[in-house]
């Protein structure tokens, strides 16, 4: 579920860093604005930009295990995943239900996940 360090696809090797610099910890701090990230994602809202191109590349990242992500992205995951899994756990359900109903990526990043559990 994780990639807020949002992205946009494009054809060279990693996601476009536009989105870099958001202040994911603001984010995470923020109740209205988690949830208004959370909705875009799940198709409940509206959509700022960088919410529309996380929602566009969650999928091929979640799929190919984030191999495309600039490292400020990979390190904003780890910290989205970090704070859902162990302040939001609501949240992280509905994001799993949306982009893992079969629960393959729980499976395939059960180790990661389990790591941070407990590590908020």
């Amino acid at each position: 579920m994780a990639c807020v360090a949002v992205t946009w696809a494009r054809p060279e090797s990693t996601y476009t860093d536009k989105w870099d610099n958001i202040n994911v910890d603001e984010i995470l701090e923020s109740n209205r604005l988690l949830k208004g990230y959370v909705d875009c994602l799940l198709g409940k809202g509206r959509c700022t930009p960088d919410g529309k191109a996380l929602k566009e590349t969650l999928p091929d990242a979640l799929e190919h295990e984030c191999v495309k992500c600039t490292g400020k992205q990979k390190s904003g995951a780890d910290k989205v995943i970090r704070h859902l899994v162990n302040k939001r756990p609501d949240l992280w359900k509905e994001l799993a239900v949306k982009y893992d109903p079969d629960n393959i990526y729980q499976a395939r990043y059960k180790d990661k996940i389990d790591a941070v559990k407990g590590s908020a």
